[in-house]
């Protein structure tokens, strides 16, 4: 599918599921068969013509056409009014700055980690609560699976041919969800980025699975939001992660709604937030190399690296449910744009009625 899009024939689906797993088209999992009549559906959704080209897609450069978007989304279980969140997802990490190619091809435990905003949340019903990265929501497992049958089918991305990440993780099946903005005491974080608030956008970036942050509130303790910061910060500076050996890259923070307001009754705002856990999210160039010696380089051992070089390149939303945890998502750090954030505008207003037969 990388290149011209291939037809199989098939007596049955049963058939057809087994024709396509032997071809390398699934990601391990059954999926839907792409049926021309249920690929022509996702593709009249869409508003565009099948073979308009959004780009071509790392590592293995394959032009990724809406007819192929269809193909993949079908056959991840998407449903039409899911297809303008797939396209956004697909143009974004299609932005240079997202450099694709590298991030598919790097020994990295990395996968796009999209979080959505806006009326499509509702519209499409994108979770961003409880379990809202874990299994039982639909939207969020097809969207995010239906971008990694794409990196797979159109970029070529193989385990172990091409995909050269050492291990993985589960966010490479996939990685969707909203931010809660219900439950947030800030603005979206789509606004915070300059987005309008009627607006419903995608933000993307590469990163591992979520580590998990465990806090418990005391009202009683004047000193609860460092408390609550400080353990943030550890996480995301890590001694063992890509951010603090290489020193740079976006990371995400994933605020459960009690944390947030821990932080939002101290008065803090969310790019204060991001300011106090980028200067605090630091290791002194002898920690570092006490654990690795090939990546930092030389200086005095007490000088202070910071994990992220910018509070805008931490990526603070609120999703989960309230609680004890939150949890802090490490990026790869690398590649020409050093891992940059990426987002798109979803197109909701494109789409076609389907005519009645």
């Amino acid at each position: 599918m990388s290149g011209a899009t291939v037809m199989f024939n098939a007596v049955n689906e049963a058939e057809a599921l087994e024709v396509l797993h032997q071809s390398g088209c699934t990601d391990g999992l059954p999926v839907v068969i792409p049926t021309r009549d249920r690929v022509d559906r996702l593709v009249l959704a869409s508003g565009l013509d099948s073979d308009v080209d959004l780009g071509a897609m790392g590592p293995g450069g394959g032009a990724a056409t809406v007819e192929k978007l269809a193909i993949n989304a079908v056959m991840a279980g998407c449903l039409p009014d899911q297809m303008a969140v797939v396209l956004a997802a697909v143009r974004a990490i299609l932005q240079p700055a997202f450099d694709l190619g590298e991030m598919q091809s790097t020994t990295h435990s990395t996968a796009p980690l999209m979080i959505v905003n806006g009326p499509v949340v509702g519209h499409c019903d994108i979770a961003g609560g409880f379990g809202a990265l874990g299994p039982g929501h639909r939207a969020n497992a097809s969207i995010g699976r239906a971008v990694r049958l794409c990196m797979m089918n159109i970029g070529g991305a193989r385990p172990g041919v091409s995909d050269m990440a050492l291990l993985g993780h589960p966010g490479k099946f996939s990685f969707c969800l909203a931010e809660d903005e219900m439950s947030s005491p800030w603005e979206p974080l789509a606004t915070a980025y300059g987005y309008l608030s009627d607006e419903s956008v995608v933000t993307i970036l590469g990163a591992e699975a979520p580590h998990s942050v465990v806090f418990a509130n005391d009202a009683d303790d004047n000193d609860s939001p460092q408390r609550l910061l400080r353990a943030l910060a550890v996480v995301i500076a890590n001694t063992g992660s890509n951010n603090a050996n290489l020193s740079g890259g976006a990371t995400a923070v994933a605020l459960n709604p009690e944390h947030a307001q821990v932080l939002a009754d101290a008065g803090m705002s969310r790019s204060d937030v991001q300011a106090e856990l980028q200067r605090m999210a630091v290791n002194t160039r002898g920690q570092i190399r006490s654990f690795n010696t090939g990546f930092i380089a030389a200086g005095d051992d007490n000088d202070l690296i910071p994990a992220v070089r910018r509070p805008t390149d931490i990526v603070l939303f609120v999703a989960g449910g309230a609680g004890l945890y939150s949890a802090v998502f490490p990026s790869w750090a690398a590649g020409t744009h050093r891992n940059s954030v990426v987002h798109e505008i979803v197109a909701t207003d494109a789409a076609c009625e389907l005519p009645w037969k």
